[in-house]
């Protein structure tokens, strides 16, 4: 085993998720939902905590889990939770409400994220988190850095995707999206930008444009 698989594997091993967590996670994958990893939830938990989110949004459910996991780190937060799938969210509202996170902290739109996002109000968000329909990654993500305030975050997680961004051989649309967007990101002097290798890899930007 090399010394980076080792090293995942320990940090895999590490993390306790919450049994509210967990029970949501079983549930997204009945469902199909393709929740994120405990070793990503575990960092945009730690995220929201060192921002003091308020508010955040979240393109995808995961069937609650990823929202479940940023209102761990940000109890105080409103979540805004997007998805085009019914069942997806109804998994979401019982997850929360299985984890007696209060009503009054999370709403949720039924929806193409394509079609809801323009709708929002810009720079009004400190986290957004997107975790959908990966052919649309970049548009996303560009919606995304309009609704966060200047120094608010955008999060993206699967961003290496298995191993295949790394893989220069590897150029279907959605790899070459991801890759596109890790490069382009690093380049620009609208964002600072980092990515996580730990789980799924995480993408995660810093907001720097300012605004009128």
């Amino acid at each position: 085993m090399s010394e980076h698989d080792a090293n995942a594997r320990f940090l895999r091993e590490s993390i306790v998720e919450p049994d509210s967590i967990a029970r949501a996670r079983a549930h997204a994958v009945e469902l199909g939902a393709a929740p994120i990893s405990a070793a990503v939830g575990s960092q945009i938990a730690v995220l929201a905590a060192a921002t003091g989110a308020r508010s955040i949004v979240e393109i995808g459910t995961g069937a609650g889990v990823s929202g479940l996991w940023l209102l761990r780190g940000a109890p105080q937060a409103v979540l805004t939770s997007i998805d085009n799938e019914p069942e997806h969210l109804a998994a979401a509202r019982q997850a929360f409400s299985d984890a007696k996170v209060p009503s009054t902290k999370a709403r949720f739109i039924t929806g193409r994220a394509i079609d809801v996002l323009p709708r929002m109000n810009e720079a009004s968000y400190d986290i957004v988190l997107v975790d959908a329909d990966p052919d649309n990654v970049i548009e996303y993500v560009e919606h995304g850095l309009r609704l966060a305030r200047t120094g608010g975050l955008v999060l993206v997680p699967r961003v290496l995707t298995g191993g295949k961004v790394a893989d220069p051989v590897q150029r279907d649309e959605v790899t070459s999206a991801y890759r596109s967007l890790v490069q382009e990101t690093q380049e620009s002097s609208a964002v600072l930008a980092t990515v996580s290798s730990a789980g799924e890899g995480l993408l995660q930007l810093v907001s720097l444009a300012e605004r009128d």
